[in-house]
């Protein structure tokens, strides 16, 4: 299995609401660093606790509208097309680290000026 398809996996497991299927394909010692990169997770289980709050984690009316995968060596990148309650389109990207066939390290980049104004 390409490591695009791991990822794609993943975000049709959060698209089902399926937190523990999604954990899985993560190592133990994996790390979530999120939007601003100042708020980091260490841990798969952080990483689960954190998952139940998930709807709090994204603006009010958040719905993906595209989503495309870019595979090189041990990293992916998902280009994530968005819209919510108050903005009709925007953009981020998530870079997904692999050791093996494991997410070792995920990082969310988004204008983080127009995160926090959505909520």
């Amino acid at each position: 299995m390409n490591l695009s398809n791991i990822v794609q996996r993943g975000w049709d497991a959060v698209g089902a609401g399926d937190f523990d299927t999604l954990i899985n394909d993560y190592t133990d010692d994996m790390t979530f660093i999120m939007p601003g990169q100042e708020d980091i997770l260490r841990g798969r289980r952080t990483f689960r606790k954190a998952l139940n709050n998930f709807g709090g984690m994204l603006p009010p009316g958040f719905e993906i509208t595209e989503l495309r995968q870019v595979e090189t060596g041990n990293e992916v990148v998902s280009i994530v097309e968005w819209k919510a309650n108050n903005i009709e389109f925007s953009a981020l990207s998530v870079l997904f680290r692999f050791e093996g066939d494991k997410i070792y390290e995920e990082r969310w980049f988004v204008d983080t000026e127009q995160w926090k104004r959505l909520f």
